[in-house]
């Protein structure tokens, strides 16, 4: 009897098992997780009418100056001039969010993608009744003192 009551253990309850296993399933799992990788590599190949297509989209879809600036920053990051139906579409989307200076920034941005001025003035051309429409200026109209420095 003394023995029983020496060595006696203490009773687990059921739950507290349960939940210690639940706790180890977890960080199996998450260490799975980091093993399998997917490299760049494995994309496919984006023809230059579904970057079009997608980036339009997104503008369309951007609803506040976070989202607009952000998928200015990706439309931007590719190794290509975005068509000037996707530049309108994000001037468009930055006079919605009611953000002028973004809208500015686009043809900032633009002049730097371009290869040459006769490009940029291609944009602006083309460009020009949407530019009217929303009431965009031109960094070069508002500051002419400083990019006749440049």
């Amino acid at each position: 009897m003394l023995s029983r009551c020496l060595f006696r253990v203490a009773p687990i309850s059921r739950g507290l098992v349960a939940s210690r296993t639940a706790m180890a399933v977890p960080q199996r799992l998450n260490t799975q997780r980091f093993q399998i990788r997917k490299y760049s590599s494995e994309h496919e190949e984006e023809t230059f009418e579904e970057f079009t297509s997608r980036f339009e989209k997104e503008f369309e879809e951007a609803y506040d100056l976070f989202e607009v600036q952000r998928v200015l920053n990706n439309c931007f990051s590719y190794d290509l001039v975005p068509a000037p139906a996707v530049i309108e579409k994000a001037l468009r989307a930055a006079r919605r969010v009611n953000d002028l200076p973004t809208a500015v920034r686009v043809f900032e941005a633009l002049k730097y993608k371009v290869e040459d001025q006769s490009q940029y003035d291609a944009y602006l051309d083309e460009l020009k009744d949407v530019r009217k429409e929303l009431g965009i200026p031109l960094k070069e109209e508002l500051f002419p003192e400083e990019t006749a420095a440049h």
